[in-house]
């Protein structure tokens, strides 16, 4: 038993120790796509997320390896600079900050959590498959028809409550079932696209709020 959780303590520090790396990776994006036109940033979204089926189909066959990862966390950060500027411009640099602050530590937060609670958050599978889809297809109705602030509103906590699900579920597996090597680099890149995506809607929310606030 001790052999097995120094095992899965070595595997879970690998994880986050590759997710550091990640996260530096797309910060550097983000500062160097600050000197690009931002013609050249629908170029590089269509470029992630062909990256990321590339991925995908990788990990099928063999492990995508961590120099693919920062290469994708690289570019992934170029993307994220036009939704960072808007909200900077709009609302002030403060309010990207704190964003920041409040993903690490709801990130931190459910880490620990998932992998120190003795319970199992496999069942959280399909509650979080159910949610992505009302997520994508909130997000499609949104393009034809906008969404109201309340609309804004609950799309923001949605997407908080599903990612945070993620994390929950992601780390806790790992913590519980382990991970082979191989699938090391992958384990690294969900676990990001979680961060990102946390910090996404996180930011949307204060800009909902911080909107609402303007407003009176």
């Amino acid at each position: 038993m001790q052999s097995y959780s120094l095992s899965q303590n070595k595997v879970l520090s690998r994880v986050f120790l590759g997710l550091c790396g990640t996260l530096l990776a797309s910060m550097c994006g983000v500062i160097f796509a600050t000197q690009l036109p931002y013609s050249l940033i629908r170029w590089l979204v269509v470029l992630e997320i062909c990256m990321f089926f590339v991925a995908m189909f990788m990990q099928t066959r063999r492990s995508i390896g961590f120099g693919f990862v920062y290469a994708f966390t690289f570019v992934s950060g170029m993307t994220l600079w036009p939704v960072i500027s808007y909200y900077a411009t709009t609302l002030g640099a403060g309010l990207v900050i704190q964003a920041i602050a409040v993903t690490a530590g709801s990130f931190l937060a459910t880490a620990v959590i998932a992998s120190r609670s003795s319970m199992d958050f496999s069942f959280l599978r399909g509650f979080l498959l159910v949610g992505s889809i009302a997520l994508l297809l909130m997000m499609i109705v949104s393009l034809f028809t906008g969404f109201s602030s309340t609309m804004e509103l609950t799309y923001s906590l949605l997407g908080i409550a599903i990612f945070v699900g993620y994390i929950l579920f992601d780390v806790n597996r790992i913590a519980r079932y382990g991970v082979s090597e191989q699938y090391v680099p992958w384990i690294v890149l969900s676990l990001y696209l979680d961060f990102v995506n946390l910090f996404l809607f996180i930011l949307r929310l204060m800009g909902v709020l911080g909107g609402s606030s303007n407003r009176r």
